[in-house]
Parts: C-alpha cells; sequence; structure tokens
C-alpha cells in the first residue's frame, strides 16, 4: 500500500504526490492492422507483341484450308509461333493478323479461335476480335 500523509482535521489519507492519479493497470491501446491494398488488375494487352508477320504461314494454311479443305496441320505450323504467348495475346495477334491480310472475318476467326485451342491456348469464352 502507498504511503499515506494523514491529515489533521480530516479522517481520509492523502497519497503522497508520487502516487497520486497513477492507474495501477493501464490499458494498451488497441492494434490496428493496416488497411489491405488490393493491386489493380492489369489491362489484357492492347497490342500484340508478336511479329505479325511471322503468322502469315499459319493464315495461308489457313486459307487453304478454308479454300481447298487440304492442309499440313494448322498446329504443326501455328502452335510454334503462338509459343510463350498469354491465352488473349495469342487471340489478339491472330485477329491482327487476320486483319493484316484483309481476310474474310466471318470465315477466319472461328478457325483461327480453333487454332487457339489446339495450341492451348483457350481464349476466353465469349472472345470476339476487336474492331479496330
Amino acid at each position: 500500500m502507498p504511503p499515506a500523509i494523514a491529515c489533521d482535521s480530516c479522517s481520509n489519507p492523502k497519497l503522497t504526490a508520487s502516487h497520486s492519479h497513477r492507474p495501477r493497470h493501464a490499458k494498451k491501446p488497441p492494434i490496428i492492422p493496416p488497411p489491405i491494398v488490393v493491386p489493380p488488375l492489369i489491362p489484357p494487352p492492347a497490342t500484340c507483341s508478336l511479329d505479325i508477320l511471322k503468322l502469315g504461314l499459319c493464315l495461308d494454311v489457313l486459307g487453304a484450308l478454308v479454300h481447298v479443305g487440304l492442309a499440313k496441320p494448322v498446329e504443326d505450323v501455328c502452335c510454334p509461333v503462338l509459343e510463350g504467348l498469354l491465352e488473349l495475346e495469342a487471340a489478339l495477334c491472330m485477329c491482327s493478323a487476320i486483319k493484316l491480310k484483309v481476310l474474310n472475318l466471318d470465315i477466319y476467326i472461328p478457325l483461327a479461335l480453333q487454332v487457339l485451342v489446339s495450341c492451348g491456348k483457350d481464349p476466353p469464352a465469349g472472345y470476339l476480335c476487336p474492331l479496330n
């Protein structure tokens, strides 16, 4: 018990100055965790990082498939060129190459997307080639 100084005129002792108003157990402030920061979504590539001319032979094989119905297996020609690209980028490159060669989009796009799937590059569901 802290030392007390008795007062002549009162019956209640007072604590000395060194011990007055000092809480016995101080509460620690609550620990607030830092806010969770979610990194922003990275937009898909807007351009093809591949030299689109490299896809020319692939498109020629697709053209032979469209016009003649016979062609060297498309996967043998196209897949090595698309290797290392992400699915969405591979689809964008294929679309860009088709537009560059001014080929009929309605005929070539479904074939090109099927080639991508055959090469293990599954574009997002409902993917459409950009119009620009």
